[in-house]
């Protein structure tokens, strides 16, 4: 394995020679990736030698995120170095945002998750990989994903824009894999795949192969294609031998075309594929062009929403979803209270909220979502919250939740502050269906449930789920999140509080946790690793009687606020253990005694952490895997793909599903099919409702190897029941509808089921049963239609839940479908910009010397200048607007110091088309040494990147940059 490596190793360095220095850079971070692992994911999915389109969205991120963060340290006049060793971590650190290391590994996640389901869900959809000479087709589908990207991302909906995101890259990258560009002497990306004003030209509109030699393909392309360069992909047929004559195969076991005149094929998925041999050269190209689509979304959108498209969050989201009815004025004025003390305590810290969310809700309203990074503007819709009506008890509390769901980022903490029980109780299966989905965790604070005079029940008040029901859907889906169900009194809600503060932090990690509804004695035990701080251990309930013992054998029970191992505090059933004693390494024991039920859980901060995925693998033509919008079919096998964070020391060494209710585990397999991403399968795991943990062993260069242990807070549930639908949602317009056929099918015995289907945003539907009959075993097919109002902004997104329960409500499960909304573009012709004059005199100290540039900006009949933006440099900008024959001219001005000889006008229209220009002019006297004005990164910015343990490939990386 390591000679073929080498080999493939010299094989790339002899082909980058004579490459421009960017491309040799973004081939040179491409080889450290590639090479860290012999095993990965592929332009296929599971391949042992090739590159794969993880790797190439991966490495493309992570350039184009180098650049970003090198520009904004530019203009903020801070060093910026790139990191030696490039991974999410290390990178998310030298952007000075070391804390958004989860967001970003979150976020290329989901954007390489989608890339990989379109090898699952559009597998023989030639537009989707560009076979079958689809290249209009094709770049159509590209276009228009991107103008959707940048749609979403300008209301502000990033995960719908990652989504989509990663389909059109896939496509993108696709292009390079299965056409003859890289036959052709091509080794710069085809721009005109991502214009959509540019033409596709010189498909070939004759034969274009001849059969290939045995197994040989190398000369299968006729000549003439292509020195007349012209553009052609292979043929696939999985069914049928079909195909035009004389044209290309795609080739491989699955393609049956493939085996007809002319026999084989030119694809370049892997290095065993019918052209092989250009496999790398391919992937290489592939990573060029994926850079160029991200700088263009990163043009139309500007660098800080660019990072946020990327997950750059340096904490965690603030999110309450509050009761405005009449009895909730104090509620809302701690609310306040809190939100106030939060926001002043670390306003401009790396402790500030990345976003404030707010959802009001009363009876028969709820919403809107307030969604903002600005803190004074959400003190300001606090402090507009008034309590007011509510003359019955139940108010629309999971209303109010499921905007919060759908609108706050993924695995966010959401408070809801409540004395009402749930008018909508009917929305308790969508709201389980979207913590699943999100991952989100939820904490309900409930007030004055004690007393006689709650709005919470009519009559006597009692604290246990299973003697009050009409707050146990509140503990529901608190423990079903992994969030609590807090009661006090409304006179002690600001001792409760202190949660909100506490879990405000992205690096919070959960080591254990648990929910009992039994009356018995139960003893647990979890391990602390040396890398977790501020440990603290919630226990919410009414036991009667618990003692935590820590890792040196003192204890401390309940009745001791304060003892050998810390602090307790009690505010209503919400217990607090704050662990003081210094060294808090080692195992711990819990020992209760409760009547009634109880959660546990143990948490801290930590860099070493899990994400993960529930997915289904695809076999076939492109092995792939899609994640599930579902819950995993039960009494089968279940895979999760998980990805480690804390560097490349951490390592799994077992993923486990743990019965929420028993403690009963269900081992999984493991294998290692990428950097830092493990595939873990765990075979036949029952009905029921799980914890995923995960165990392993992580080490640095100072700390010897140690254990740790994780849970991932979210339950995972398992069903009988299936909801399918169809795979391609596309978007919809406002003002039309969209008709999405679904299946729905059960495991176990047949009968009645109810169907419920419901979105976030009150858009029509229609045509859907409320019921459908199957038999045991059988499925039944049926649709739904959408419809959005005409008024709806282009890049909103709406979710849409589709809900299947069985006979009796004893099984129940959902799709979950996240659908843009987009207006038809009809501006695809990018702003123009025409430098008209530049006056320079950079002959002396930089640091003292100016530099002027003039230019002309016009979109004619376009959709209107919208922004503009330097890119590179440091300068400042100034614009006026005339009217010039009929035309709007933006007069742009820009004066740069000497110091900084290049620069580029960005300008973005309405639509988000971009076009710019630049101009770069001579310094010939550098500044002193003591100038603060140019940062010391600048001769820094093109040092190769290091990967330890590969010390011939850092070896061969320096000899290339010596022809530099």
């Amino acid at each position: 394995m390591v000679c073929h490596c080498l080999s493939l190793f010299l094989q790339i360095f002899l082909q980058i020679m004579t490459m421009g220095l960017l491309a040799r850079t973004s081939i040179t971070l491409f080889l450290m990736v590639f090479l860290l692992k012999s095993q990965t994911l592929a332009f296929k999915l599971f391949s042992f030698r090739s590159v794969t389109h993880e790797i190439i969205t991966r490495v493309a991120i992570l350039e184009t995120t180098i650049g970003v963060c090198r520009d904004q340290a530019l203009r903020e006049g801070r060093d910026f170095v790139p990191p030696r060793i490039v991974t999410e971590e290390s990178l998310a650190a030298a952007c000075s945002s070391p804390l958004s290391a989860k967001g970003f590994k979150r976020s290329i996640k989901k954007i390489v998750g989608r890339n990989a389901w379109v090898d699952v869900r559009h597998v023989f959809s030639a537009k989707h990989h560009f076979d079958d000479e689809s290249f209009l087709r094709g770049r159509d589908l590209i276009t228009k994903g991107v103008f959707t990207v940048k749609a979403s991302v300008k209301q502000q909906r990033y995960e719908c824009a990652r989504e989509k995101l990663g389909e059109v890259l896939h496509t993108l990258q696709d292009f390079y894999s299965h056409s003859n560009w890289r036959e052709m002497g091509n080794r710069r990306p085809y721009s005109n795949l991502i214009k959509p004003s540019s033409p596709i030209e010189n498909i070939a509109d004759s034969a274009t192969c001849r059969s290939c030699i045995g197994n040989n393909c190398s000369g299968n392309i006729l000549e003439q294609i292509n020195t007349q360069r012209k553009l052609t992909s292979g043929y696939f047929n999985l069914v049928s031998s079909n195909k035009p004559e004389g044209k290309c195969s795609h080739g491989g076991f699955f393609d049956r075309s493939s085996g007809r005149d002319p026999k084989g094929g030119i694809n370049k998925d892997d290095v065993d594929a019918s052209h092989g041999y250009l496999h790398v050269e391919a992937a290489g190209t592939a990573i060029g062009a994926t850079k160029e689509l991200l700088e263009d979304i990163r043009a139309a959108a500007g660098d800080s929403e660019f990072l946020r498209l990327m997950g750059f969050t340096q904490t965690s989201v603030l999110c309450f979803v509050i009761d405005t009815t009449g009895s909730m004025s104090d509620d809302i004025a701690e609310v306040r209270r809190v939100t106030s003390s939060i926001i002043e305590s670390r306003k401009r810290t790396s402790k500030q909220p990345s976003e404030y969310i707010l959802v009001p809700f009363n009876d028969p309203d709820y919403g809107p979502l307030t969604r903002t990074t600005d803190p004074e503007l959400f003190k300001s819709k606090m402090g507009e919250l008034q309590a007011h009506d509510g003359g019955d008890a139940p108010e629309m509390s999971l209303s109010g939740l499921q905007l919060a769901l759908t609108g706050s980022p993924p695995q966010t903490e959401i408070f809801v502050f409540t004395d009402a029980e749930a008018k909508d109780k009917w929305l308790k299966s969508t709201i389980l269906a979207l913590i699943e989905r999100t991952k989100s965790s939820v904490t309900f604070m409930l007030t004055n449930a004690f007393s006689g005079r709650s709005r919470i029940s009519g009559g006597p008040q009692f604290s246990s789920r299973s003697s009050n029901p009409l707050i146990g859907i509140y503990q529901e889906l608190a423990q079903a999140s992994g969030g609590q169900a807090i009661e006090v009194t409304k006179a002690t809600l600001p001792q409760a509080t202190s949660i909100i503060v506490d879990t405000s932090s992205s690096s919070l990690v959960t080591v254990f946790q648990a929910v009992r509804d039994s009356a018995k004695p139960e003893i647990f035990t979890f391990f602390v690793d040396s890398s977790l701080q501020n440990l603290t251990i919630y226990i919410t309930g009414n036991p009667s009687y618990y003692t935590i013992t820590g890792p040196t054998g003192a204890t401390q029970s309940n009745t001791e606020p304060s003892g050998p191992l810390g602090i307790i505090e009690k505010v209503g059933n919400f217990h607090t253990v704050r662990p003081t004693i210094s060294d808090q390494t080692g195992q711990w024991r819990i020992i209760i005694f409760s009547a009634r039920p109880y959660s546990i859980k143990a948490f801290g901060q930590s860099a070493v952490d899990f994400l993960f995925d529930i997915v289904e693998l695809s076999d076939g033509p492109h092995p792939s895997y899609a994640v599930l919008n579902s819950r995993p079919k039960a009494n089968s096998n279940v895979t999760l793909l998980v990805s480690m964070l804390g560097g490349e020391m951490v390592r799994p060494t077992e993923v486990t599903l743990v019965d929420a209710s028993t403690s009963e585990s269900f081992n999984g397999t493991l294998e290692e099919v990428a950097i830092e991403v493990y595939l873990a399968t765990i075979a036949n795991v029952p009905a029921g409702e799980f914890l995923v943990c995960v165990s392993g062993e992580s080490s640095s260069s100072r700390d010897p190897v140690h254990f740790f242990q994780r849970q991932f807070l979210t339950h995972l549930r398992t069903s009988n029941v299936s909801i399918t639908v169809q795979s391609d949602a596309g978007t919809l317009e406002p003002g039309r509808s969209l008709t999405l056929p679904f299946t729905v099918s059960t495991s176990g015995s047949g009968g009645v089921f109810n169907i419920r289907v419901s979105n976030d945003r009150s858009f029509l539907m229609a045509d859907f049963p409320s019921t459908l009959t199957l038999e045991t075993g059988g499925s039944v097919n049926d649709t739904v239609t959408l419809t959005a109002p005409g008024n709806t902004p282009s890049g909103t997104d709406v979710t849409l839940t589709i809900e299947a329960e069985a006979p009796r409500a004893t099984d129940f499960n959902y799709a979950v479908l996240r659908i843009s909304v987009v207006t038809p573009v009809t501006d695809i012709t990018p702003p123009v910009c025409e430098i008209v004059s530049v006056n320079a005199n950079c002959s002396g100290n930089c640091s003292l010397l100016w530099w002027d540039l003039s230019a002309n900006i016009t979109d004619r009949n376009g959709s209107g200048i919208q922004r503009l933006a330097v890119r590179q440099g440091l300068a400042t900008l100034n614009t006026s607007t005339v009217l010039d024959g009929g035309v709007n001219v933006t007069l742009a001005f820009l004066r740069a110091s000497c110091c900084f000889p290049q620069a580029e006008l960005v300008v973005v229209d309405s639509e988000g088309n971009v076009g710019s220009c630049s101009r770069s002019v001579t310094s010939t006297v550098s500044p002193s040494t003591s100038s603060p004005t140019v940062p010391t990164s600048a001769n820094r910015a093109e040092r190769p990147l290091g990967v330890p343990g590969f010390f011939w490939v850092t070896a061969g990386i320096i000899l290339l940059f010596q022809f530099t």
